[in-house]
């Protein structure tokens, strides 16, 4: 039987996975990709798109299909045996992109291509990944004089290791902690559903009480409302030192946080960049630090004087009614939600009571299908865990326009977060047009005590983004892979549609028929949905803040700190904190040792990219607000101008053949309760 990897006729063939088939499918395809390249790259004749970048497009795509079900299953059903083949063949492809990135062979005809006669026959899109490619090969090391080379390349493989490492360090650590109690009034505060669910983990380790873990459906809650305060700190500080030097010295990430950043900084400076930041927005369309910098300043100037505010509410609050004197860290949570519940008189957990996911799931898939014409409905497909379910999307005419899996709770084999990815690009094959698929995992509470799964407003919106995200890649109408559905697209821009999506979550006429409580079957009333709205920019100030300081750390880290100058990532962030920050952790704080986006992600020098599309996101939703928030003929228009297009074409373009001008920063602001002002 053919090994499940090397399939690429249809969807992948999860049920045939066996860890140990990694190796022979990935040695075999590597095998394939050289010898096809050694071909392309001997062939004197002219370079064309059917005789030089189709063929190389084809190879490299089954290789990413088949390493993407590896990458895919390391992260939602992690296991010894899937840990070690996924990092025995780690060095193997990105030896294999490394090289490819730095082949002279391939890259002179690139550059032919696009100084040839035929280059302009060939579609926008085409043009575009011609244009992408050679762009990639100088950013890849194919300018590299022949002695710098082999250092390049031992330091893309030590950073593909290092950030293996590093995610499966945080991993490792949030798994081996937990905690149990046994006494029930140490649960005073904490919901319904959250007992339950630390119930049911209790006995399925055999035994009796509640089991706490540091996985977000078990800490989250712990730290909003319950009433004990030593446990609060116990559990806030087992989570912020998760994969730090107070615990076990093989999961800590800080030597591994440092080598990262300087192997960052030499292999920018090898290409001929002042800095890792400098390569990293070549492909972005922010144009240098200095305006991304500029950009998260001025953000904060206006958000700063709305943070103190909130944090004053906040102290006063806790004094005058909590009896908390001085406020820490782990009383934030839990005194923001009592005086939410004071102000608004509502509680994030009687909202949460009206957003079953029966009714949830439903009702985001109807805006899609009232915005774009089409039809979402379950299908039949090969999953990784009996809770994932599988989804189909069609248009009109009933034509199969993409599918998608959905794994939507916490495991302990998961990594944490919410994401996207890609299953498989729509493109355009002799055999006709290939259906794109989408993975998109959460980590929610799972159903407990035989109801269906209860989701937080936040958790809604997390649903909505991720869907945004799935939406990008699934209803592009590009024929082409480099750039079908978020192929190409900017990084800074790639955030756009999910954030978009969000704005759907605040609307009455999208929440209240996507809502029927656990127990009473009853839509969520309008006066309570009002105290939502009333509470929606509540702490906006403190959250943008806090988005800011990570963005300015991540950007710093990456530009002008020097990793052998003395000072460690923790000091950086330290003075980070004390230009923007109104809010300061403990001294025992290691966030940078969790920062996953950036270390183990694609977010390096990039976590801005949050607040640059919230600007664009903001500002495109406007027109659905000016036109009607479900109006299908806006909805068809961006679908046309910024979901179908890709990457086809620089993202600002797209966002002004939309919106009919360039981004303002207003509906941002507005949407934040941030006017300018107010500010």
């Amino acid at each position: 039987m053919m090994n499940p990897l090397l399939d690429v006729s249809g969807l992948p063939r999860f049920a045939d996975f066996k860890p140990e088939l990694v190796a022979p499918a990935v040695d075999q395809l590597l095998a394939e990709n050289r010898a096809l390249i050694a071909r392309l790259a001997a062939d004197s004749a002219a370079p064309t798109w059917e005789n030089f970048a189709g063929p190389l497009e084809d190879a490299n795509e089954h290789l990413h299909r088949a390493w993407g079900q590896v990458g895919h299953l390391n992260a939602v059903v992690n296991s010894p045996e899937l840990r070690e083949a996924y990092n025995g063949n780690l060095p193997k492809i990105s030896q294999y992109y490394t090289e490819l990135g730095q082949h002279e062979g391939l890259y002179k005809k690139f550059k032919a291509l696009r100084s040839s006669a035929t280059f302009t026959t060939l579609s926008t899109a085409q043009k575009k990944i011609v244009d992408n490619e050679v762009r990639d090969f100088r950013l890849g090391g194919a300018e590299l004089a022949a002695d710098k080379r082999p250092r390049y390349t031992e330091i893309r493989d030590r950073l593909s290791m290092l950030g293996s490492r590093f995610s499966d360090n945080l991993l490792d650590a949030t798994n081996a902690w937990s905690h149990f109690i046994t006494d029930e009034t140490g649960l005073a505060g904490l919901p319904d559903d959250a007992r339950e669910a630390a119930r049911e983990a209790a006995q399925a380790d055999g035994r009796d009480g509640w089991k706490f873990t540091l996985h977000a459906p078990s800490y989250l809650p712990v730290l909003q409302y319950a009433d004990d305060r030593a446990l609060r700190e116990r559990m806030y500080h087992a989570y912020v030192t998760r994969a730090a030097e107070f615990g076990d010295a093989k999961l800590d990430n800080t030597p591994l946080i440092a080598e990262i950043v300087a192997l960052r900084r030499e292999m920018a400076q090898l290409l001929g960049f002042g800095s890792y930041a400098e390569y990293s927005l070549e492909a972005k369309m922010a144009d240098t630090p200095q305006q991304v910098m500029q950009f998260l300043r001025d953000l904060a100037v206006r958000a700063k004087p709305h943070a103190q505010r909130d944090l004053a509410e906040l102290r006063e609050f806790a004094d005058k009614e909590l009896g908390m004197a001085a406020l820490e860290a782990w009383d934030i949570a839990y005194v923001s939600e009592k005086l939410r519940g004071a102000r608004y008189a509502f509680s994030e957990n009687e909202v949460k009571q009206y957003f079953p996911e029966t009714t949830v799931l439903p009702g985001m898939f109807k805006v899609v299908e009232t915005l774009f014409g089409l039809n979402i409905s379950p299908a039949e497909a090969p999953v990784w865990s009996p809770d994932v379910r599988f989804f189909s999307i069609r248009d009109k005419a009933g034509a199969l326009v993409g599918q998608f899996y959905l794994d939507l709770y916490a495991r302990p084999t998961k990594r944490g977060g919410a994401w996207m990815d890609d299953a498989i690009t729509r493109r355009a094959t002799a055999a006709g047009t290939q259906t794109p698929a989408a993975y998109l995992n959460c980590n929610f509470s799972a159903p407990v005590g035989g109801k269906p799964a209860l989701f937080t407003h936040d958790e809604v919106i997390t649903l909505f983004h991720e869907f945004g995200h799935g939406l990008h890649h699934l209803l592009t109408r590009v024929d082409y892979l480099g750039v079908s559905g978020i192929n190409g697209v900017e990084w800074d821009a790639v955030e756009l549609p999910s954030q978009f999506m969000e704005n759907f979550c605040w609307e009455w006429s999208v929440v209240q028929p996507m809502t029927r409580h656990a127990d009473s079957g009853k839509t969520l009333p309008k006066a309570l949905f009002d105290k939502m709205i009333a509470a929606k920019n509540f702490q906006s100030g403190l959250q943008t803040m806090r988005q800011i300081e990570f963005a300015l750390f991540d950007l710093l880290l990456h530009h002008d700190f020097d990793p052998a100058g003395g000072r460690t990532a923790l000091q950086l962030l330290s003075e980070v904190r004390q230009e923007v920050a109104v809010l300061f952790p403990p001294a025992y704080n290691r966030f940078p040792n969790n920062f996953s986006h950036i270390f183990a992600g694609g977010y390096a020098a990039g976590y801005y990219s949050y607040k640059w599309a919230e600007v664009l996101s903001a500002d495109a939703y406007s027109l659905f607000e000016e036109n009607g928030v479900l109006d299908a003929k806006t909805g068809l228009r961006f679908w046309d101008e910024v979901l179908g297009v890709g990457g086809s074409r620089p993202a600002l373009e797209s966002f002004v053949a939309f919106r009919g001008r360039e981004p303002k920063i207003d509906a941002l602001l507005r949407h934040n309760g941030m006017t300018l002002q107010a500010a």
